[in-house]
């Protein structure tokens, strides 16, 4: 009973930091599994990513009612994904721990400095111009203009986010988002529904790969993932009267030190 409650604590927990940062805030329910369970990433990865699946379905599900979603960009990068998820899933079960956990490690760091740099300019217009990104959007119909270039961004990045999210356990969001805003001229309200929608079908796929490995814990799972659905619809609740920069920075500083803490244990145990 109390590693049940337990369970259900981080997923509440899990959710409620995804309610009040966006897709970003999974990458923490990885750690949260790792530091209060005892799991490895490759046993914490497929729950973390079954929660990221479920609670980036529901905002996608959201976001395209409010015809947000460029569902033919996500169809692409969600199929290319698709692809090296499960080989991502394949080579977390080989990899021994130490190293997959400081490769979890280097990839907190960089979520953490790009969101705390990110909120720094968050209420400053950005001054940069775009020329001619790969994917345009056509002035009249106001659909992309697909060319080999776009197809070609596209791909790659779906194929990053696959990968990753497969070895890792995370949604790939941290990937997609930056490079639908170097690679288009969307508008981030699209750019971000869009990314949900990528990152529930990458994560699904993932999940299934797992599924068929054996390598999902469904006593975990399924109290896991529940509670994260709760948490993230509580903290919608709250979102607007916390959201801000000075949030992010907070989370940003939250998932540095939990880096920190996965690298230094690691240490540790290799030492001791």
């Amino acid at each position: 009973m109390e590693i049940y409650l337990i369970e259900v604590l981080l997923g509440l927990v899990t959710g409620f930091i995804l309610a009040l940062t966006g897709a970003g805030g999974t990458i923490i329910a990885v750690p949260l599994l790792m530091f209060s369970l005892h799991l490895t990433v490759a046993e914490a990865a497929p729950i973390g990513l079954l929660a990221v699946g479920l609670s980036s379905a529901i905002g996608a599900l959201l976001a395209f009612k409010q015809k947000r979603v460029r569902y033919r960009a996500a169809s692409l990068i969600a199929v290319t994904g698709a692809l090296t998820a499960p080989v991502g899933i394949w080579v977390a079960q080989q990899l021994p721990n130490a190293p997959l956990t400081l490769l979890f490690a280097s990839v907190l760091m960089y979520v953490a400095a790009h969101m705390f740099l990110q909120s720094l300019h968050e209420n400053e217009k950005d001054a940069r111009i775009l020329a001619a990104p790969p994917c345009r959007l056509d002035d009249i119909s106001g659909r992309l203009i697909w060319t080999f270039p776009c197809f070609r961004a596209l791909a790659l990045a779906g194929t990053s986010a696959g990968f990753l999210s497969g070895l890792l356990g995370v949604g790939g969001g941290f990937v997609i988002v930056p490079t639908l805003s170097k690679a288009t001229n969307l508008a981030m309200q699209s750019i971000l529904a869009t990314s949900l929608a990528i990152v529930a079908l990458i994560s699904m796929t993932g999940v299934i790969s797992a599924i068929a490995m054996g390598a999902l814990n469904w006593s975990i799972a399924i109290p896991f993932c529940v509670a994260t659905i709760v948490g993230m619809l509580i903290g919608r609740v709250f979102a607007d009267r916390f959201a801000g920069p000075r949030l992010r920075q907070g989370f940003a500083i939250l998932v540095g030190c939990v880096a920190l803490i996965m690298v230094t244990k690691v240490i540790w145990t290799a030492i001791f």
